[in-house]
């Protein structure tokens, strides 16, 4: 930190308390936010705190004059909380931080008109970011994390302030996508579920008002939280709203989508083009896909191997195992058109040593009770149409359409 005289901080303290003041007096909501943007490190808001850890006694300056003290409150709490973030102490950041967002959000609460909209995202950004790098400095001590969760509770506090009439209410999904994303950081996710009745179901709120940033991010976390729920229908509605709609230019955004998309499609029997997984930087679907198209469940299994601990984080583990069931009715497709070209009249009828042949060829080493097993359930799942001749070990296709589509419905339904 360069050296600051004591004159310069009190130039420098004076400053920043004039530009809040003149901000709130001329609804300056752009530079409200460059004034509260912690986490953006700016020059002016680190010099400023520089100037606050030489002069000490910043309250003083904001009790000699009548323009200051009107919000003293929260110029008090913020400027703490600014003094401890400079000198790296992010739990005392955040506990002042705290009490300055709960000053503003009651300021806030007493305009009448949304002015300040922008600027209350920023300070619910601010309070979950300084939250979640609060807590990691509890960890590092030793000591319980649960700053998170508290700030997922100021968050629902601004979400009450914002549902209900009056043009604040378009700032409702924003709050909730911050909350969204505190609730998947805790693992708190059925926490999500209270919030998401409010939305869909209030009468005060018109989703298409909302802006469009917020309703991409909005329907990524609640096509995730559907992922979770094997609801695949609804998640793909939801994600492939998020992806018609998210910025073009925002490729990270794009992936972070398809990452939960694709392994949906995928269960809805819908194979993404290569050129998508490569543009997108999403090789681990790579061999997944392959497998998938070659009826290869050595490939899948090795594919699921080697990308397991990014696929259990995604939390799409289960749902691309489940896939084998799809990988399986290929192999038995590609059985039956190979028979088919060497003997047209018994291609129906896959017998299921041959199964177990392909299957040993694949490494995959199974006997003809677990065999039988998997066409059984094959069959019930509606993969294969056709029956079972237990006593001659056979599976007899249906001649209409033995291998059925999924076409966009999950498998079994």
């Amino acid at each position: 930190m360069a050296y600051v005289s004591m004159g310069e901080a009190h130039r420098r303290i004076t400053e920043y308390l004039n530009r809040f003041c003149d901000a709130v007096s001329y609804q300056d909501s752009s530079m409200l936010c460059r004034l509260l943007s912690f986490s953006s490190n700016s020059p002016s808001l680190l010099s400023l705190a520089d100037a606050l850890n030489v002069f000490q006694d910043a309250s003083s300056l904001i009790r000699q004059s009548d323009k200051f003290s009107e919000y003293g409150e929260i110029l008090a709490h913020l400027f703490r909380s600014l003094q401890s973030y400079r000198v790296g102490n992010l739990v005392e950041a955040y506990l002042a931080f705290e009490k300055f967002a709960n000053a503003f959000v009651q300021e806030f609460r007493n305009w009448e008109s949304a002015w300040a909209l922008e600027a209350l995202y920023v300070v619910c950004y601010e309070v979950r970011i300084l939250a979640e790098k609060a807590d990691k400095e509890l960890t590092s001590n030793g000591k319980s994390p649960e700053k998170l969760k508290a700030a997922g509770s100021l968050l629902m506090k601004v979400f009450g302030v914002l549902a209900g009439k009056g043009p604040k209410r378009v700032g409702a999904l924003y709050v909730t996508c911050q909350l969204f994303k505190t609730y998947f950081k805790l693992g708190t996710v059925n926490l999500c579920r209270s919030v998401i009745r409010s939305i869909e179901t209030a009468r005060i709120f018109d989703f298409e008002e909302f802006p469009r940033r917020d309703k991409v991010t909005y329907m990524y976390y609640t096509g995730r939280l559907e992922v979770f729920n094997e609801n695949f229908p609804a998640a793909d509605t939801k994600l492939s709203y998020a992806l018609q709609h998210c910025n073009p230019k925002r490729e990270r955004n794009i992936r972070m989508i398809l990452k939960y998309l694709i392994p949906v499609k995928l269960s809805l029997g819908v194979i993404p083009k290569d050129e998508l997984l490569q543009k997108y930087n999403l090789h681990e679907y790579m061999n997944v896909v392959q497998a998938l198209r070659k009826g290869d469940l050595r490939l899948l299994r090795h594919a699921l191997q080697e990308h397991e601990d990014r696929f259990l984080r995604s939390g799409v583990y289960l749902v691309l195992e489940k896939l084998e069931l799809q990988v399986y009715q290929r192999l038995m497709k590609k059985i039956y058109i190979i028979q088919k070209l060497s003997d047209p009249a018994r291609a129906h009828q896959l017998k299921l040593e041959v199964i177990a042949k392909a299957l040993r060829w694949l490494e995959i080493d199974m006997d003809l009770d677990e065999v039988e097993c998997i066409m059984t359930i094959l069959i019930y799942k509606n993969l294969v149409k056709g029956y079972l001749a237990h006593k001659s070990k056979v599976v007899v296709l249906s001649k209409q359409d033995p291998f059925p589509k999924l076409n966009g419905k999950p498998v079994g339904s």
